[in-house]
């Protein structure tokens, strides 16, 4: 049995992470916590959260005698901070010898000159930052159990290169054209105007520089073009994206990259059959559909998630539980 903390447990990804390692018969929840001044501290999960009603745990202030307990008690920590926390608190637990699973991008560019100009501050932990392994979990499993830094991928990165890393070997020097919707929780659960379901309108955000597109572009391995958009709904992710691929590929040529997940419980793949939004919404599965033009040697490829799920929680638990064998 593994203890994991949750850190910034009031938050939508951190009661969705404490829901599935609750659940999990070879992990248990040693304790949720949120920031000192935050206003939820003291309170029970369920009070914000009816839904959970059944689980009793009580939202803990992090403070110097919280972290000491922490260490003292939990084999890994799960980090549902904000960036410039992450940043911070990754490289205390890391280094006290726990696990550490970030949900935020404070580890996730092994570059430390991405930092000031995607996240606005300079990456203080280079040593950390070199142990860093990125969390995509269908890519990534060797690397996640040999390190304690799993920096788990953004929402709209792991709805994207789920799609795009089979066709790696394929595709031409043209970037990929990304455009990708999200549901309004991928903004957080902090009340903002624009995100306000009286406000929210299908509208592009972030173009042409939104810090998803570097960390795309860094694990695809080649450039791309990320265009996100919010949508007038509550949760999941749909990425429709377009590609050229290289002369002489063939439709069987695609099938067999995209073959690489025909053993995967999480990945369904579809040949001119498309996903939509509610068939992953509240799963931890991805589900991706593409058709080609072999004429044009153009294909497109939708890719669908749970940016909550799996662009968030289930897989930071898939990435637990790869690190612990469990």
């Amino acid at each position: 049995m593994k203890n994991i903390a949750i850190i910034g447990a009031s938050g939508y990804t951190g009661a969705q992470i404490t829901s599935l390692i609750n659940a999990d018969a070879n992990l248990s929840v040693q304790g949720l916590y949120v920031s000192e001044g935050s206003l939820d501290k003291g309170r029970k999960l369920a009070d914000l959260y009816p839904v959970y009603s059944h689980m009793p745990y009580v939202l803990a202030p992090l403070t110097d005698e919280a972290k000491a307990t922490i260490i003292a008690e939990a084999d890994a920590v799960v980090l549902a901070t904000e960036h410039s926390i992450s940043l911070e608190l990754a490289a205390e637990f890391y280094k006290k010898g726990l696990a550490v699973f970030d949900l935020s991008g404070a580890y996730r560019f092994a570059d430390v000159a991405q930092y000031p100009k995607w996240y606005g501050f300079e990456h203080t932990h280079p040593d950390v930052l070199a142990d860093a392994v990125y969390g995509l979990a269908e890519w990534n499993s060797e690397q996640i159990k040999q390190t304690k830094m799993i920096a788990v991928p953004g929402c709209y990165p792991t709805a994207s290169l789920t799609a795009l890393k089979p066709l790696k070997p394929l595709l031409t020097a043209a970037y990929p054209v990304i455009n990708a919707v999200s549901g309004v929780t991928g903004a957080g659960r902090k009340a903002h105007l624009h995100t306000s379901f009286c406000e929210v309108s299908l509208t592009p955000y972030g173009v042409l520089g939104h810090r998803h597109q570097p960390e795309i572009a860094t694990q695809l391995g080649q450039e791309v073009i990320f265009t996100p958009h919010l949508g007038n709904f509550k949760r999941g992710i749909l990425a429709t994206i377009t590609v050229q691929l290289k002369p002489g590929t063939t439709e069987a040529d695609v099938a067999k990259a995209y073959s690489v997940y025909d053993s995967s419980p999480i990945v369904t793949v579809k040949h001119n059959q498309f996903p939509k939004v509610d068939d992953v919404v509240l799963t931890p599965n991805c589900h991706v559909g593409w058709k080609y033009d072999e004429n044009s040697g153009y294909l497109v490829v939708a890719s669908a998630i749970d940016n909550l799920m799996k662009g968030a929680a289930s897989q930071g638990l898939q990435c637990i539980k790869i690190h612990f064998g469990v």
